[in-house]
């Protein structure tokens, strides 16, 4: 399978030439990404930016739902907030899982969120724009501060038994 850092192909052979063996000094039938020797794969690099890039966006879309700002923005940032926004949240859980069920159980745990939230709402005939962003935001943080902590906890037990 495929992952963001993995060195291999996407056809699942591996990259092996032999001037990177002459120039590493590497034994043959070792393989390394391509690119110079001892570097990160040139996808791996260029991944803090869209995480980044991603970020802003869920930002932009929060921030002109919250002010009410009437753009053509808003619709498709708004509902890349409400989708992202829990699906880190709970990806930040599941750290445990390979990259491709990782993303798939976030997504679906992050749509599972959204309905929630608006099925409550609706229920409760309380049912604004706002209050749904702000419903959202409040569960994703909540969900990363939980991963969060029982990652911390986790590790600060695990060395005071030793």
């Amino acid at each position: 399978m495929q992952s963001f850092s993995d060195p291999v192909g996407l056809d699942g052979s591996k990259i092996d030439t032999i001037d990177d063996h002459s120039v590493t000094g590497d034994p043959p039938g070792t393989t390394r990404p391509p690119g110079r020797p001892g570097r990160r794969p040139p996808a791996a690099d260029s991944l803090p930016v869209v995480a980044g890039a991603a970020v802003a966006m869920a930002g932009v879309g929060a921030a002109l739902a919250l002010a009410d700002i009437g753009s053509p923005l808003r619709a498709p940032f708004t509902l890349f907030f409400l989708l992202v926004a829990p699906g880190c949240g709970i990806a930040a859980a599941l750290r445990g899982l390979d990259p491709l069920s990782r993303a798939v159980v976030a997504g679906g745990g992050a749509l599972a969120v959204d309905l929630l939230v608006a099925q409550t709402m609706l229920a409760l005939h309380n049912w604004s724009v706002r209050g749904g962003v702000v419903a959202v935001g409040a569960f994703s943080l909540l969900f990363f501060l939980l991963a969060h902590g029982w990652r911390h906890r986790s590790r600060s037990t695990g060395s005071r038994t030793s």
